[in-house]
């Protein structure tokens, strides 16, 4: 069966469709995912969400544009590319580390510390461009991908990361210096 129609049955729902979709990619999506990550367990669960994605999003897909396999293992690699910077270690002052930390106790005076940080952050929210407050509040708080926001406010991918980008460079700089950091 051609790969358009076995990507029509998957998003449909039809079981032997669907089985026969995923056995015929999953070597593949593993394999990016793996290329990407490194960690074979973890590239398991990237190609299993990106095969869910792909079946919540199979009326995205335009065969004008390329493939069923070309589109899957975009798929694959823009799930793989922000799971490993999602892994990716961020160093943090100790200071910093001790005043997030203690913003999640439960004490009045940790509730007030809390309170203060996002106060800042809000404020700091608010002195970004549009653009950039948007961009970073619907990837940051309600988890979408770069490629999504781009789909969503109809701009280009790179536009769309470098909304992302700067807005978050300009909240750690706001933020750090108000709290007397560099």
């Amino acid at each position: 069966m051609a790969d358009d129609m076995l990507l029509a049955g998957f998003g449909a729902g039809d079981p032997a469709a669907s089985l026969a979709f995923v056995r015929r990619f999953q070597r593949t999506a593993f394999s990016v995912a793996l290329r990407v990550i490194g960690d074979a367990g973890l590239a398991e669960d990237v190609a299993q969400l990106a095969f869910e994605r792909a079946w919540r999003q199979t009326e995205r897909f335009d065969p004008r544009l390329g493939s069923v396999r070309a589109w899957l293992v975009s798929i694959v690699h823009n799930l793989a590319v922000d799971t490993a910077r999602v892994r990716r270690p961020h160093p943090i002052d100790k200071e910093d580390l001790d005043s997030l930390i203690a913003a999640i106790a439960e004490t009045p005076e940790q509730y007030a510390l809390a309170a203060e940080i996002s106060t800042e952050l809000r404020q700091a929210l608010a002195a970004l461009p549009e653009e950039q407050a948007r961009a970073v509040v619907l990837t940051a708080v309600h988890g979408l991908t770069a490629r999504e926001l781009a789909e969503r406010e109809a701009i280009p991918l790179g536009t769309a990361k470098s909304r992302i980008r700067a807005a978050l460079t300009k909240l750690h700089e706001t933020v750090a210096t108000s709290r007397g950091h560099s």
